[in-house]
């Protein structure tokens, strides 16, 4: 096994313990486990992050090449998020949120990250309106949540936005590791292709779920492949092997 090859078996293994899984037998580990504290698990995704970073950087580490910085927010952070009272859009929290981060440590998260994340787990869905354009209204489960769309009037006349209210707001911060680490996992797919988009057919659907019941990293099946690791995810959710693109590590 090569060095780089460690570092994604450690990645991998980091990964899983991030999320409160054993990475030895796979089994998901009791709510009282350290693991599950949510310092550690923010502690393991910072430090996956890293490992990507190096791993992106052909497992070198120094002056070599300048790594990218990934998603992260402390705790300490996390807890001086300012609420509102009255519902605001996507755009306002992911504001207040980017304010909280350290610039020196941490990428700035964008409203289509956390609108991303909120689609995965149906609390959002797209939609085309009348007019042919492109949003994402909630759904049942995201009305139930505190998120509203709202009529507002601007410059060029009447307009719909979809507002979170305080139940809302405190569900994206009860959830904004998750999110970070699904930012984390997607960073990729913001930067160049390093390999070129291509279709799936039956052949390769095929190789894909045999390289997935052995439990290769996504990082792996990638590289053998020749596919990007979200392209990897996104295969997988619609063959229905996971849930959400998130959950393959």
């Amino acid at each position: 096994m090569t060095e780089l090859e460690i570092l994604q078996r450690a990645k991998m293994y980091i990964d899983k313990m991030a999320n409160g899984v054993n990475p030895i037998d796979d089994a998901h580990v009791p709510d009282a486990d350290t693991l599950n504290n949510v310092r550690i698990s923010r502690c393991l995704s910072y430090v996956s992050g890293i490992l990507g970073q190096v791993i992106e950087n052909n497992g070198i580490i120094g002056k070599t090449k300048t790594l990218k910085k990934a998603f992260f927010l402390s705790d300490g952070a996390i807890n001086k998020f300012s609420f509102s009272e009255t519902p605001i859009p996507i755009s306002e929290i992911t504001n207040r949120l980017n304010a909280l981060m350290n610039s020196d440590l941490s990428l700035k998260l964008s409203r289509k990250i956390i609108t991303s994340w909120l689609m995965e787990i149906d609390v959002l869905e797209e939609i085309i309106t009348a007019e042919g354009k492109k949003v994402r209204w909630p759904t049942e489960r995201g009305s139930e949540l505190g998120i509203y769309v709202e009529k507002r009037t601007g410059m060029n006349g009447e307009y719909s936005l979809a507002v979170y209210g305080r139940e809302a707001q405190q569900f994206i911060l009860d959830n904004i590791q998750a999110i970070i680490s699904y930012a984390n996992n997607i960073r990729k797919d913001t930067q160049p292709y390093k390999y070129p988009r291509r279709s799936w057919d039956a052949a390769q659907d095929k190789h894909l779920i045999e390289l997935f019941n052995k439990n290769m990293p996504v990082s792996e099946i990638s590289t053998i492949l020749k596919r990007s690791e979200g392209g990897i995810r996104a295969r997988l959710k619609k063959l229905g092997l996971i849930e959400n693109r998130s959950d393959a590590l």
